[in-house]
């Protein structure tokens, strides 16, 4: 049973009520959707179908549980449900931030018209941080649409901006607000983003070069040409940490210790060990499901898993690893097919991959010959296996081979 922890908010409760009629009358009118007569919404991990797509998220704080209980203050973005009026926004969906964000999911040449209403912090009034959302490693053609806060606007708190986006590339990317960065992410603005291959979309039966056979349904990280993206399930692996000091600072509006600070809480898409492999949303103190997205890994036998590895820690380094017995192959890093210039394959085998903050990769597990069972997909640094003080918990989740 996960404690509740209502002591150390209670002082700042209070002010709720006021903050709510004060956004509920004034700058609600400044939220403003923006999505062309025509267009589909997309769902959160769901591409839509059609040419151009809308989706709706919200920029604010709220609370979540750590692996080992302890309730955490966090600012992240969350999902705005398509048909919501724009004058209900600010008062239905404060205190409803998500961690990880929101997944997008597009199709290549989908055009996404995606709107962010900054709903503001609930729980700092004294503040009015901007926010903005920046798409890791996209080459966007429009510097008003890259959520740099130089060249680009940001939504202030109560107002809405809608960013144009047209999904060339496919691959793996994460997005999360550029706004105070080193805070915002570490706070936990962050969310996995990819785009699927037009490839996936080729008449059934085609014949690559190499004798290939696109069979209808067949799913690739890239348009390789050859088949060798293919796979049949994929699972995003989104590493980052929090900073309890840091997030308490926050909270009780104290100085924020940037030198000092160290991830306590190392995850996979927003959970430490064993709340990774739970299959359920993890519900905040208000019943609301605040980390929606688990980290447990399923296929069956013979089939391959494609991995869309992410770091977007702000401090550290990872180092991960499986106990399946058999190679991680990396077949993409920073959105883009390992081929050279002249097409020569440069995708690679190895046992323990090595992230940077900022990097992402497509790694494909091949399980044909490996047998059933539960493995694990781990970090081979043990101060990361473990939720601040408890141990066997953080970096970790399972593989289960069905």
């Amino acid at each position: 049973m996960r404690s509740k922890a209502r002591g150390k908010w209670t002082c700042l409760v209070s002010i709720v009520p006021i903050l709510l009629l004060l956004l509920a009358a004034g700058p609600a009118r400044a939220v403003l959707t923006q999505c062309p007569p025509g267009a589909t919404w997309i769902s959160p991990g769901q591409a839509g179908t059609g040419n151009v797509v809308c989706m709706h998220i919200t920029g604010g704080d709220g609370f979540t549980y750590m692996g080992d209980g302890y309730e955490q203050y966090l600012l992240s973005f969350g999902h705005v449900t398509p048909g919501v009026p724009d004058a209900q926004v600010l008062a239905n969906y404060t205190l409803k931030a998500t961690f990880p964000a929101p997944t997008i999911v597009l199709k290549e040449g989908q055009e996404l018209y995606l709107t962010m209403t900054n709903v503001g912090m609930t729980m700092r009034p004294d503040l009015f941080d901007p926010h903005s959302v920046h798409w890791h490693g996209f080459k966007n053609a429009a510097p008003i649409f890259d959520g740099l806060p130089e060249p680009s606007p940001t939504a202030n708190m109560g107002a809405s901006f809608t960013y144009y986006y047209k999904a060339r590339h496919p691959g793996t990317f994460f997005y999360h607000c550029h706004v105070e960065a080193a805070e915002h992410m570490q706070m936990g603005m962050i969310g996995n983003l990819w785009v699927l291959p037009a490839q996936n979309e080729l008449p059934d039966s085609t014949v690559f070069p190499n004798g290939f056979i696109h069979i209808q349904g067949n799913k690739y990280a890239y348009n390789d040409g050859d088949g060798s993206t293919y796979y049949d399930r994929e699972f995003a692996v989104q590493l980052t940490g929090f900073d309890p000091a840091f997030h308490d600072a926050s909270l009780f509006v104290q100085p924020l210790p940037f030198a000092a600070m160290e991830d306590k809480y190392p995850m996979i898409n927003g959970r430490g060990y064993p709340d990774t492999i739970n299959p359920n949303p993890i519900l905040n103190r208000d019943g609301f499901a605040a980390q929606p997205m688990h980290a447990r890994i399923s296929a069956n036998a013979g089939e391959k898993i494609l991995l869309r590895v992410s770091n977007i820690s702000t401090t550290d380094f990872f180092t991960i690893t499986t106990t399946l017995g058999v190679p991680m192959k990396v077949v993409g890093n920073g959105a883009q097919i390992l081929r050279s210039p002249t097409g020569q394959d440069l995708s690679y085998e190895t046992f323990i991959l090595n992230t940077a903050g900022g990097e992402h990769y497509d790694v494909i597990l091949n399980t044909a010959g490996v047998p059933q069972g539960t493995y694990f997909l781990y970090t081979t640094d043990l101060k990361f296996l473990s939720n601040n003080q408890q141990e066997r918990g953080g970096l970790m989740t399972e593989i289960v081979i069905n």
